[in-house]
Protein backbone atom coordinates (compact mmCIF):
# COMPACT_ATOMS: atom_id res chain seq x y z
CA UNK A 1 0.00 0.00 0.00
CA UNK A 2 1.45 3.18 -0.66
CA UNK A 3 2.34 6.59 1.42
CA UNK A 4 -1.46 7.44 2.17
CA UNK A 5 -0.16 10.49 3.80
CA UNK A 6 2.25 11.53 1.19
CA UNK A 7 -0.83 11.02 -1.55
CA UNK A 8 -3.02 13.34 0.72
CA UNK A 9 0.24 16.13 0.64
CA UNK A 10 0.59 15.92 -3.43
CA UNK A 11 -3.68 16.67 -2.86
CA UNK A 12 -3.17 19.61 -0.29
CA UNK A 13 0.00 20.89 -2.30
CA UNK A 14 -1.85 20.61 -5.89
CA UNK A 15 -4.80 23.04 -4.61
CA UNK A 16 -2.21 25.36 -3.59
CA UNK A 17 0.12 25.23 -6.42
CA UNK A 18 -0.67 28.89 -8.20
CA UNK A 19 2.01 27.80 -10.69
CA UNK A 20 -0.01 26.25 -13.66
CA UNK A 21 2.93 24.48 -14.90
CA UNK A 22 3.68 22.96 -11.08
CA UNK A 23 0.24 22.84 -10.58
CA UNK A 24 -0.22 20.36 -13.36
CA UNK A 25 3.50 18.35 -12.28
CA UNK A 26 1.27 17.81 -8.78
CA UNK A 27 -1.80 17.08 -10.18
CA UNK A 28 -0.22 14.36 -12.93
CA UNK A 29 1.89 12.62 -9.91
CA UNK A 30 -1.21 12.41 -7.13
CA UNK A 31 -4.23 11.63 -9.42
CA UNK A 32 -4.72 8.51 -11.75
CA UNK A 33 -4.95 9.67 -15.53
CA UNK A 34 -8.91 8.16 -15.28
CA UNK A 35 -9.61 10.30 -12.09
CA UNK A 36 -12.43 12.01 -10.57
CA UNK A 37 -13.31 14.74 -8.35
CA UNK A 38 -16.79 15.68 -7.46
CA UNK A 39 -18.28 17.62 -4.57
CA UNK A 40 -21.72 19.59 -4.39
CA UNK A 41 -20.72 22.26 -6.19
CA UNK A 42 -18.64 20.75 -9.00
CA UNK A 43 -17.98 17.52 -10.94
CA UNK A 44 -14.78 17.05 -12.49
CA UNK A 45 -12.88 13.92 -15.11
CA UNK A 46 -9.32 13.52 -15.43
CA UNK A 47 -6.50 15.44 -14.98
CA UNK A 48 -7.81 18.08 -17.52
CA UNK A 49 -11.15 18.29 -15.39
CA UNK A 50 -9.40 18.09 -11.91
CA UNK A 51 -6.83 20.77 -12.75
CA UNK A 52 -8.87 23.49 -14.27
CA UNK A 53 -11.47 22.51 -11.31
CA UNK A 54 -8.62 23.83 -8.88
CA UNK A 55 -7.44 26.72 -11.01
CA UNK A 56 -11.28 27.89 -11.03
CA UNK A 57 -11.18 27.51 -6.87
CA UNK A 58 -7.83 29.49 -6.83
CA UNK A 59 -9.07 32.42 -8.73
CA UNK A 60 -12.59 32.37 -6.58
CA UNK A 61 -10.23 32.39 -2.87
CA UNK A 62 -6.86 34.41 -3.86
CA UNK A 63 -4.87 34.71 -0.53
CA UNK A 64 -5.97 30.95 0.76
CA UNK A 65 -5.01 28.14 1.16
CA UNK A 66 -5.98 24.71 1.94
CA UNK A 67 -4.58 23.03 5.21
CA UNK A 68 -4.87 19.04 5.87
CA UNK A 69 -6.84 19.25 9.59
CA UNK A 70 -7.00 15.45 10.29
CA UNK A 71 -6.16 12.42 8.60
CA UNK A 72 -5.53 10.73 6.68
CA UNK A 73 -7.45 7.64 7.63
CA UNK A 74 -7.47 4.69 5.37
CA UNK A 75 -8.38 0.94 5.06
CA UNK A 76 -8.39 -1.24 1.61
CA UNK A 77 -7.93 1.10 -0.77
CA UNK A 78 -10.17 3.68 1.05
CA UNK A 79 -8.82 7.16 2.37
CA UNK A 80 -10.61 10.03 4.41
CA UNK A 81 -9.30 13.23 5.51
CA UNK A 82 -10.54 16.76 6.67
CA UNK A 83 -9.31 20.15 5.46
CA UNK A 84 -9.59 23.52 6.31
CA UNK A 85 -9.81 26.43 3.55
CA UNK A 86 -7.72 29.58 5.65
CA UNK A 87 -6.72 32.75 4.46
CA UNK A 88 -2.70 33.25 4.08
CA UNK A 89 -2.68 35.63 7.37
CA UNK A 90 -3.62 32.40 9.37
CA UNK A 91 -7.44 33.40 10.62
CA UNK A 92 -10.54 31.14 11.25
CA UNK A 93 -11.57 28.76 7.99
CA UNK A 94 -13.81 30.19 5.57
CA UNK A 95 -14.40 26.64 4.64
CA UNK A 96 -13.91 23.40 6.29
CA UNK A 97 -14.44 19.95 4.19
CA UNK A 98 -14.10 16.15 4.59
CA UNK A 99 -12.75 14.23 1.43
CA UNK A 100 -13.82 10.44 0.63
CA UNK A 101 -11.16 8.96 -1.90
CA UNK A 102 -10.30 5.72 -3.47
CA UNK A 103 -6.58 4.49 -4.81
CA UNK A 104 -5.57 3.25 -8.05
CA UNK A 105 -3.35 0.28 -7.98
CA UNK A 106 -0.85 2.41 -8.40
CA UNK A 107 -1.34 4.51 -5.36
CA UNK A 108 -2.53 7.94 -6.78
CA UNK A 109 -6.42 8.54 -6.18
CA UNK A 110 -8.57 7.68 -8.33
CA UNK A 111 -12.07 9.01 -7.34
CA UNK A 112 -12.12 12.03 -4.38
CA UNK A 113 -15.62 12.64 -2.99
CA UNK A 114 -15.75 16.15 -1.24
CA UNK A 115 -18.69 16.88 1.19
CA UNK A 116 -18.33 20.88 2.30
CA UNK A 117 -19.29 20.87 6.45
CA UNK A 118 -18.98 24.28 6.49
CA UNK A 119 -19.26 27.12 4.45
CA UNK A 120 -18.80 30.86 5.19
Amino acid sequence: MPDVSAVVDGYIASWNETDPERRRQLVEATFAADASYVDPLVAADGRDGIDATIAAVQRQFPGYRFALAAGPDLHHDRVRFTWHLVPDAGDAPVAIGQDFATLATDGRLRAVTGFLEQVA
